[in-house]
């Protein structure tokens, strides 16, 4: 799986790519500038910034070279696909969120559009670097196509279909047992006071709030759409797939919660959110993969019980 090279030089290429994410991070966090809060202290977060800026760099970079080392593609195809990727994951969504959320608390529309454009020099600057350094800069021969490109129409959509309710299924869960159990969180968001029992609160959540849930039909896809170059291109068998997609899920776009943020002060809406997100969505990655690694053909090869099946 990992290309030629001396220990050595190893040790040379992960510094250089630790030393580049952190400069590319810092340029991007130099982005909001002046446009965050400045009236809004925030409580310490788990760790002090500094170390919090090294430990986000180090989980950030594990997972991008997993995903470099793990793929079967190589050159511009790998470093554009996992760029955008990258990007939709680590930033779009978790900025969607933001927009619908903070808008009325902490997020002003002068620091609105600069939180999209934070993540674009990690993104498409320094993966592009990290696909040359780590050997897989030049194209290669593409095998055959993976199993999921070759899925029937029908298939495609009822797996699609499917993924839309188990996300939403996990986002209102984890929302209301992780998240809506924290009194801080509650009254983060303007609604402090006991919670309403699961489905009252989603009954109510909805009523007041019926964009909420094509937003969230929305991100679905679009978190499915982050996976598929992953899936399609991992030379990794369905479970190291699953597991891989499940932290490039969960960990880009939660680690951050690990330091002071302004835009959410209190330390433990921050905490909540982190157990909340990481938990849902690392279990949406990996039921991603279940459902699209393969071509079902009934639901006993949907279980592993019967039909014949190649994984990736």
């Amino acid at each position: 799986m990992n290309p030629p090279g001396t220990p050595f030089s190893w040790i040379v290429r992960s510094i250089s790519l630790y030393v580049l994410f952190i400069v590319f991070f810092i340029a991007g966090i130099m982005a909001v500038g002046s446009a965050m809060p400045a009236n809004t202290p925030s409580e310490p977060g788990l760790v002090p910034a500094t170390t919090g800026l090294l430990i986000i760099a180090l989980v950030n970079l594990l997972v991008i070279v997993c995903l470099i080392l793990a793929s079967r593609w190589s050159g511009w195809r790998l470093a554009i696909t996992l760029a955008l990727a990258y990007y939709g994951v680590a930033t779009l969504l978790n900025q969607i969120e933001s927009w619908y959320f903070l808008s009325s608390i902490t997020v002003g529309p002068e620091l609105l559009p600069r939180l999209f454009l934070m993540g674009l020099p990690t993104a498409f600057l320094f993966i592009p670097l990290a696909v040359w350094l780590l050997g897989k800069g030049r194209p290669a021969a593409d095998p055959s196509p993976h199993p999921p490109s070759a899925m029937p129409v029908g298939q495609w959509a009822w797996k699609l279909a499917a993924l839309v309710v188990v996300y939403l299924l996990l986002y209102f869960g984890a929302g209301y047992f992780i998240a809506w159990q924290n009194p801080d969180l509650r009254a983060f968001y303007g609604q402090p006071g006991e919670p309403l029992p699961f489905f009252a609160h989603v009954a109510d959540t909805l009523r007041r709030d019926p964009g909420l849930l094509l937003l969230q039909v929305f991100r679905a896809l679009l978190w499915t759409l982050c996976a598929l170059p992953i899936i399609l291109s991992s030379r990794l068998n369905a479970w190291w797939t699953a597991l891989l997609v499940g932290l490039f899920f969960s960990l880009p776009q939660n680690v951050g919660h690990i330091i002071a943020n302004p835009l959410m002060p209190v330390a433990s809406v921050r905490l909540s959110h982190m157990i909340e997100t990481a938990s849902s969505t690392f279990i949406f990655g990996a039921v991603v993969v279940w459902l699209l690694h393969r071509e079902h053909h009934d639901a006993g090869d949907l279980i592993g019980i019967t039909g014949d099946h190649k994984e990736g």
